[in-house]
């Protein structure tokens, strides 16, 4: 399913892969935050030592994730640091990484609010 770039996160989408089941919704953005996590440090290693192929496999697979669970932005992010792992592009991987950084800082707020609007009264 193809995600809006512009889209934190498509809660709509998220509605639909899970049926609108609350708990496995909150769930799989419990696992997306946890993952993404780890992702960026692994990311983060692989820019400090220009191993462009593990940037590149670490930053396709975090765009999958990311995607399939509506979080556009991030995914947009994380194609184009793909890209630039791919091209060899150290300092414009860098740049994404940042990027990625402030990306994953909105999806957790987005989350973090959508999981809050949803918890039982």
């Amino acid at each position: 399913m193809r995600v809006p770039d512009d889209t934190v996160l498509d809660l709509a989408q998220l509605e639909e892969i899970t049926m609108n089941d609350e708990e496995l919704m909150r769930e799989i953005l419990g696992v997306l935050l946890d993952d993404t996590g780890s992702q960026l440090l692994l990311l983060d290693a692989a820019v400090q030592a220009a191993d462009m192929p593990a940037c590149r496999r670490l930053a396709h697979y975090s765009k999958g994730a990311c995607a399939n669970v509506g979080a556009g932005r991030a995914a947009e992010v994380c194609r184009r640091l793909e890209q630039h792992a791919t091209n060899g592009e150290i300092a414009a991987c860098s740049q994404s990484l940042a990027a990625l950084r402030a990306e994953l800082d909105a999806l957790r707020q987005e989350v973090n609010a959508a999981l809050k609007d949803e918890s039982p009264a």
